[in-house]
């Protein structure tokens, strides 16, 4: 647990931390994206800068700025700002936090801002000891989480909390980092006097991946390799990154569900090179490929269904190739597959029929077996009647003939018209008009 009073934050500069320390916005202007809901005259930033007392629960991806908002808003609400990680806590440390919260409202009048950084990492006990302090306002609680609360975050909690999405930083919001970290001699670089190659900009830019910390841990990185008044490459930029961990992908939370969300829909939509991106995220972050699998071989009856049936062959046969020979080879089958479904013509006639025809089923009851369809494989079936009056199809030519298949009439299923699937129609059509 850590402890500092918000205007030592911004007064003192420890020049030995990390340059995405030393960065750190000290006011809303020099804050990096989210402009949606922390641009001039939103409500989130007009509640900060009026130091209005509310709790929050802010989710996002890494280094899109939820401790940056946390130590703004602490510093205007003039609030002692307490920091665990929920990590490394426990139970102890976090009732020992909420009273020296107590302490210091009864004492000094003084209210404080608790940042928990990861909160969705704490157990429901762990919550719910918040609940009262909250409840109260002894503290200002300003929960950080990758994950979606509404997964994490125990109802009670969330409750009594604003709920904020941040989300990834755009190039747009870092190219500004970087030139803000090169010129800047109190905080960041500029004592050096460096340029960047405009190549090595966009490197920079596409590694980080919408994270300004990595952004920065990167650029230090490769200024500690130029003489002063040098150029930053884009060799000394990659250089930078081999030292750096890969993009999240948490095979456990909502990364994961988002990222598999997006690899159907690119499939769904068509578009090969997303399904392929999406894909690759997926394998470099360790899912797994019998998931992936499985994934694709709905998608192949679910979205492509009668207009190419033989992308559900593709998909079948290339989730059986991922299982025999495991990775990184899988990757082959999966990409091929994955290709295929994204490319075929798309139609889910057959999948919506299927809907259509449980929701009757639920809906209006079960439909009485027709005499003529019941079986009448057993001894005493001809004396009941079972299968009276049953016309055999292979005994007519075109080997079809008319007939009810149901007690009553009914339609689920609606020819789409695409791929294969329109010669199918025309057959239906013929078999229509025969009735």
């Amino acid at each position: 647990m850590q402890s500092e009073d918000t205007e030592g934050l911004f007064t003192t500069l420890d020049f030995q931390a990390p340059l995405a320390r030393r960065m750190a916005p000290r006011s809303f202007d020099e804050f990096a994206g989210q402009a949606y809901v922390l641009g001039p005259g939103k409500a989130l930033r007009r509640f900060a800068e009026e130091g209005r007392g509310f709790s929050w629960i802010i989710f996002g991806p890494p280094g899109c700025g939820k401790s940056a908002f946390a130590h703004l808003a602490a510093r205007f609400a003039k609030a002692q700002f307490v920091s665990i990680n929920a990590v490394t806590s426990n139970l102890a440390e976090l009732k020992t936090a909420l009273q020296d919260a107590a302490s210091r409202r009864g004492y000094e009048g003084r209210r404080t801002v608790l940042f928990i950084d990861e909160i969705h990492r704490y157990n429901r006990l762990q919550q719910d000891a918040l609940l009262p302090a909250v409840e109260e306002g002894i503290v200002y609680l300003y929960g950080a989480t990758t994950q979606n609360p509404a997964f994490c975050v125990n109802p009670a909690l969330l409750s009594r909390c604003q709920l904020v999405e941040f989300r990834p930083l755009g190039a747009a919001d870092l190219a500004p980092l970087i030139d803000r970290a090169l010129l800047d001699r109190e905080r960041g670089l500029g004592e050096l006097a460096l340029t960047i190659q405009e190549e090595a900009r966009a490197a920079l830019i596409r590694y980080s991946a919408g994270d300004a910390r990595r952004l920065f841990n990167v650029l230090e990185l490769a200024a500690n390799g130029c003489a002063p008044g040098g150029e930053i490459t884009f060799d000394s930029i990659q250089n930078a990154c081999s030292g750096q961990a890969a993009p999240v992908y948490d095979k456990g939370g909502d990364n994961h569900y988002d990222i598999i969300s997006a690899f159907i829909k690119s499939m769904r939509g068509s578009d090969p090179d997303a399904a392929l991106y999406w894909l690759a995220r997926m394998l470099i972050g360790g899912e797994d490929p019998n998931f992936i699998a499985r994934r694709i071989v709905i998608a192949a009856s679910e979205d492509v269904g009668l207009a190419d049936s033989g992308a559900l062959s593709v998909a079948i046969a290339a989730a059986e190739a991922a299982r025999m020979v495991g990775m990184p080879e899988a990757r082959i089958p999966l990409a091929h597959a994955t290709v295929r479904v994204a490319l075929a013509p798309k139609s889910n006639s057959a999948y919506m029929g299927m809907e259509a025809a449980m929701q009757d089923v639920r809906d209006s009851g079960p439909l009485a077996v027709p005499e003529h369809l019941r079986d009448a494989s057993y001894s005493t079936a001809k004396r009941l009647g079972r299968g009276k009056g049953y016309a055999y199809p292979h005994d007519f030519p075109g080997h079809w003939t008319p007939q009810d298949y149901l007690a009553e009439a009914r339609s689920f299923y609606h020819n789409s018209g695409m791929g294969n699937e329109a010669q199918l129609g025309k057959w239906l059509d013929f078999l229509r008009a025969g009735k």
